[in-house]
């Protein structure tokens, strides 16, 4: 581990563990949620895209 003599004083962290976990994780999510919200506006795009174009042949 390096500098930590054992695998719970790596997730200790000098006894900032739930910070800097916690930090982790919160970065985590918002990773996750760009990722997501860029495939769901993406999705709806094209599904909107979809039902216009069928509504402008059937006017047609």
């Amino acid at each position: 581990m390096g500098h930590f003599a054992s695998f719970s004083d790596f997730l200790q962290m000098g006894k900032h563990g739930l910070y800097v976990w916690l930090s982790y994780g919160i970065g985590l999510i918002v990773i996750i949620y760009n990722i997501w919200s860029v495939y769901w506006d993406r999705r709806q795009f094209f599904r909107q895209a979809k039902r216009r174009l069928k509504r402008e042949k059937r006017s047609v």
